[in-house]
C-alpha cells in the first residue's frame, strides 16, 4: 500500500461518483429509507476532503481515525455513526499492521465488525452490511490463497456488486425500511449501493499504483 498521499485523489474520486449517481441513491433512499442518505454522505465527503493537507502528513492509523472522527460529527444520522465507527476501528487496527493484502484484509475486517457491533446487524438484513461483508470474506479468501492484486481488485468489485443487488429481494429488519414489510422487496438499499460504489472506486483507485 502507498502512504496517504494516496487519500485526496481517492476522496475526490468518491466524491465524483457518488454526485454521478446522487439522483439514484435518493431515489432508492426516498423508497424505503429517510431520503437523506446522500445528502449526509455527501456532508461528510466534503469535511473529509477539507482535510486532505492534514491527512497527508499523517501515518494510515491516525489518518483512517482522523476521517472516523470528522464523518462521525459532521454526517448526522445512522450512517454517520456507523462510518465513523467503522474508520476509527480501522485506524486502531492499522496501528498494529503492515499494509499489505494481509494488513489491509485486516484493517478493513476491524472496521466491519465495529458496524455489526455497533448496527447489532449482519448480512442478509438489507444494509449496507450486505454489501461490506462479502468484501470481507473476499479479502479474506484471497488473502488465504496469497492471490495477485489484480485478481483480489476484480474479486472486491464482483463481491460489493453482488453484495449490493441481493439486498433488493430482501426483507428489512433494521432502520425504517424494517416497518415497510414486504414493501421494501424489490428495492436495493440506499446504504448497499453507496457502500458498493466506495468499494470500487477504492478497487480502480488501488488498481492504478
Amino acid at each position: 500500500m502507498t502512504d496517504t498521499s494516496f487519500l485526496p485523489p481517492l476522496i475526490a474520486a468518491i466524491q465524483s461518483e457518488i454526485i454521478n449517481n446522487e439522483a439514484e441513491i435518493s431515489a432508492l433512499d426516498r423508497a424505503i429509507g429517510d431520503g437523506d442518505h446522500v445528502t449526509n454522505l455527501l456532508r461528510g465527503l466534503e469535511a473529509v476532503a477539507k482535510l486532505n493537507d492534514e491527512l497527508v502528513q499523517l501515518d494510515w492509523s491516525a489518518a483512517l481515525m482522523k476521517i472516523g472522527m470528522t464523518l462521525m460529527s459532521t454526517m448526522g444520522g445512522a450512517s454517520g455513526s456507523l462510518l465513523g465507527s467503522m474508520f476509527v476501528s480501522m485506524g486502531k487496527a492499522a496501528k498494529e499492521q503492515e499494509l499489505d493484502l494481509n494488513g489491509m484484509t485486516a484493517v478493513y475486517s476491524a472496521g466491519v465488525e465495529s458496524i455489526k457491533a455497533r448496527g447489532k446487524a449482519d448480512i442478509g438484513e438489507k444494509t449496507m452490511l450486505d454489501t461490506l461483508i462479502p468484501v470481507m470474506q473476499s479479502l479474506q479468501s484471497d488473502t488465504e490463497q496469497n492471490a495477485d492484486k489484480t485478481t483480489v481488485l476484480s474479486n472486491i468489485k464482483t463481491a460489493a456488486t453482488q453484495g449490493m443487488q441481493s439486498t433488493k429481494d430482501m426483507l428489512a429488519t433494521k432502520g425504517r425500511a424494517s416497518f415497510l414489510g414486504e414493501r421494501a422487496r424489490g428495492h436495493i438499499d440506499a446504504g448497499a449501493r453507496t457502500s458498493q460504489l466506495i468499494l470500487c472506486v477504492i478497487a480502480d483507485e488501488l488498481s492504478k499504483i
